[in-house]
């Protein structure tokens, strides 16, 4: 089958096309710097340069295609105008071109960003209305982006099908990244640069289930439907502390109360460590279901120990590679740093104590 995959220099883009060449696929993708397609690790595949953005060249990149993979997006907050031209518009051209080529179906891939935070102690799934209202860049500019390319399937006869994974995490296809914006977290508590969590929650799953799972959705998902590709729901903490036992590595990591996100959101933009919007996402609770999809595409997620292991021993070859010894510091590490001198000084040693009066965590990971 002849398929089309955009984002696939990314991290979860290039597992996509490795699936989908290992099936046995005729695979096209899109470029924008040729230099990126290393990023693919010598995949058999015809790589065309074409910007989402452009509906012209995106028709070129759809001609001749039978299923085409919308994995292309921005993570991040800033600058506003990419984050929404790239996660908002971007998937509705992806569909228009590909119905204008005659494509038969259209994988977009969203977020659980897109479904906005589960209730306090609760668990999200797809039919959870987006409330919005929080101010939360990506989350929604990634449902914006669904809605957009749901509803240029219904108006060009086109079938559309929305996968949202959670928290991606695994190895990248060319082993020499130094690891794409979900795996960081993992770098950056091994490195020693991870100085506090919010005591919010997540889900994390593996990126080859992902991978996996989109193509499920392309022969099995129902038009004008979502899935939710998720594995696994852990608090922040919980997560750290499973770093700390199969790293056995063991940084004391500062957990802050949710309560104080909006704190860090009136700070935004103020000198010093830029916190703002990431720190309040930490804090909210973004547990989900994956029985939709585990039913209706048969998605499966492996044991979260096997994955967060195999981001441990890639990030510990990079480390030992020297992949971030250039790496300049940020006020993010600068706090780190201070939080390690603090420890050695018996700063931290009450926090324990404190503990087990309260009843809350104060310290992850030590």
């Amino acid at each position: 089958m002849k398929t089309c995959v955009t984002g696939a220099t990314g991290f979860l883009g290039a597992h996509v096309a490795s699936a989908l060449a290992e099936r046995g696929d005729d695979v096209r993708v899109t470029y924008r710097d040729r230099r990126r397609l290393g990023r693919l690790g010598g995949l058999d595949c015809e790589p065309v340069r074409a910007d989402i953005l452009d509906p012209a060249a995106m028709r070129a990149a759809m001609r001749g295609v039978e299923v085409a993979f919308h994995a292309a997006g921005y993570v991040g907050s800033r600058p506003v105008e990419q984050v929404f031209r790239v996660n908002a518009v971007a998937p509705r051209i992806a569909v228009e071109a590909a119905a204008a080529e005659g494509v038969r179906r259209v994988v977009v891939t969203s977020s659980v960003a897109a479904l906005g935070p589960a209730p306090p102690r609760g668990v999200a799934d797809e039919r959870q209305v987006y409330r919005g209202g929080l101010g939360l860049t990506y989350a929604d500019a990634k449902h914006e982006g669904e809605q957009e390319a749901l509803a240029a399937g219904e108006r060009h006869g086109s079938e559309v099908v929305v996968v949202s994974p959670s928290y991606v995490l695994g190895v990248p296809v060319d082993l020499n990244q130094p690891g794409e914006t979900s795996t960081r977290t993992v770098g950056d508590y091994l490195l020693g640069r991870l100085p506090i969590v919010l005591s919010g929650a997540a889900n994390f799953v593996d990126v080859r289930d992902v991978a996996a799972s989109h193509l499920l959705a392309a022969d099995a998902g129902a038009p004008g439907e979502r899935y939710v590709l998720g594995g696994h729901n852990l608090s922040w903490v919980e997560f750290v502390d499973r770093l700390a036992r199969l790293s056995r590595i063991r940084r004391r990591v500062l957990v802050v109360p949710a309560e104080l996100a909006g704190a860090a959101r009136l700070a935004d933009g103020l000198p010093g460590p830029n916190l703002g919007e990431g720190a309040f996402v930490m804090a909210q609770n973004w547990r989900v279901s994956s029985r939709k999809a585990r039913r209706e595409l048969g998605h499966t997620a492996r044991p979260l120990s096997e994955t967060l292991r195999a981001t441990i021993d890639w990030y510990r070859d990079l480390i030992s590679a020297g992949a971030f010894d250039s790496r300049a510091a940020s006020p993010v590490s600068v706090m780190a740093t201070a939080l390690r001198l603090g420890e050695r000084a018996g700063l931290l040693g009450g926090l324990q104590m404190a503990e087990r009066l309260v009843g809350r965590r104060f310290v992850a990971g030590g």
